[in-house]
């Protein structure tokens, strides 16, 4: 893609932002603990929401340090994840799908860039009904060091050819934020994690409840 002064990319983080999944998720973790009989703590989902399992498993719930044994119950983890929302089923949050189809329909360039594993990513786009939409996806195996760390971000803008300072963040973690703001980006955040105020406090420069506030003239703005 050659790329002009006006063009824009957006990245699109995935839980939290096209989805919210968490409930999923964080019951995915019980059925793991319970399955492997190992202790969770309370609050244990909030310290690693945002975070690689690779990091939550040896830091914040403190399963083991193995490598091997770490990957085996991350591993096992994202497929109760994967059968949960198969059970529950799942829809895009409010003005995902309005947004992407402006997107699309405006030949504008648009990714992925999230810590989840592809398998999730494609079984909840089937299960959402959005498949075909995104044509590249960053997810958890092409990266190697992860949010805050702005790798994710700087990939997926490399994969729709535009650079950094040029693309918009959809986020709704601190660390994506973070990871965001760090890798030139502007960042749009969003409240389905994090209360207003929180979000407001970071340098994000848009805080919305969803979608349905946003419109891609009104993000052109965010670069004049």
């Amino acid at each position: 893609m050659s790329q002009s002064d006006d063009v824009i990319g957006f990245i699109f983080d995935w839980d939290g932002v096209v989805v919210d999944s968490s409930k999923q998720h964080e019951e995915s973790w019980e059925r793991l603990a319970a399955q492997e009989g190992l202790p969770l703590f309370e609050g244990h989902f909030k310290i690693g929401f945002g975070k690689r399992n690779e990091w939550i498993i040896p830091n914040s719930i403190k399963w083991t340090e193995d490598p091997s044994e770490i990957e085996r119950l991350g591993d096992e983890k994202e497929r109760h994840y994967r059968e949960i929302i198969r059970e529950t089923g799942l829809e895009p949050l409010p003005g995902v799908r309005a947004f992407l189809d402006s997107l699309q329909q405006s030949n504008l360039p648009f990714a992925v860039g999230s810590s989840t594993p592809r398998e999730n990513i494609m079984a909840v786009m089937q299960t959402a009904g959005i498949e075909g939409f995104f044509s590249e996806i960053v997810a958890a195996k092409d990266v190697t060091i992860g949010k805050p760390n702005p790798e994710v971000f700087l990939k997926a803008a490399a994969a729709i050819g535009i650079s950094p300072e040029r693309c918009i963040v959809f986020e709704d973690s601190l660390s994506g934020i973070e990871a965001g703001l760090s890798g030139g980006m502007k960042v749009v955040a969003l409240t389905t994690t994090n209360p207003r105020d929180v979000l407001e406090a970071t340098e994000a420069a848009l805080v919305v409840d969803s979608f349905e506030e946003i419109s891609i003239e009104g993000l052109r703005s965010l670069f004049a």
